[in-house]
């Protein structure tokens, strides 16, 4: 299948994995076709999405928390803001609670990630998936979908992480440590600082930053989804 990603678009993909599931949430997701690649940026919706986890491994790791909120146009949609708790199978690494603040007893009371994969897949139908280091986020999913649904997942991935480096390399400049972290790349474009490491705060945090990051660039040029997105 990986040499797919080098044959077929994504939506051709979609499209061919819509022909060969059967029902479940996942395929009812990939009922909604994808964003067009060609529509300017302020046509498109977005889905911030962020996860608290036991760790970063997605093959071994479980999702605690996961926070969402569109971004429609040039703003975000606080109306449908999401925080969502998810039970894990696993005890909670100390190491991983001291960062989220997650303890066990009260992820024990968590709804189960098969109630809310339907929710969230439900969320993305349609939209850009938008993240800070997206690649945590994506392959999480990724692995989800295969153990719930038996099959991959897949969506137009906007990273703010990756539009970072590329403002970095088009002004020539060295990235040093810590340049790339949410907190400071946010800092460079005059956003506030928020708590980090609760899911809904760092995914509002993201779409803050997106908006940013696109009205500094469309100044240059209007953009499109396809000068924005890692995975198409």
């Amino acid at each position: 299948m990986s040499i797919w990603k080098h044959l077929f678009n994504l939506e051709e993909r979609r499209n061919w994995w819509t022909r060969k599931m059967p029902d479940s949430p996942l395929r009812d997701y990939y009922d909604t076709p994808f964003p067009s690649r060609d529509l300017d940026w302020r046509q498109v919706d977005y889905l911030a999405l962020d996860f608290e986890t036991t760790g970063l491994e997605a093959k071994q790791d479980q999702i605690l928390s996961v926070g969402y909120a569109t971004v429609r146009g040039d703003r975000m949609l606080l109306s449908d803001a999401t925080h969502i708790l998810t039970r894990p199978t696993m005890a909670i690494p100390e190491s991983s609670a001291v960062v989220h603040g997650i303890l066990d007893d009260e992820a024990a009371e968590a709804q189960t990630l098969e109630a809310v994969m339907p929710i969230l897949l439900n969320a993305l139908k349609g939209k850009a998936l938008l993240a800070h280091h997206a690649a945590i986020e994506y392959e999480f999913l990724n692995n989800a979908c295969k153990n719930l649904y038996g099959y991959p997942f897949l969506a137009p991935v906007v990273d703010t992480l990756a539009l970072e480096v590329r403002h970095f390399r088009m002004r020539d400049q060295a990235i040093r440590s810590g340049d790339l972290r949410l907190a400071k790349a946010r800092a460079r474009y005059g956003l506030p600082r928020y708590p980090a490491h609760n899911a809904l705060t760092d995914a509002l945090a993201a779409g803050e930053l997106f908006l940013a990051q696109v009205a500094y660039r469309q100044s240059r040029r209007a953009l499109r989804l396809k000068d924005l997105i890692v995975v198409s």
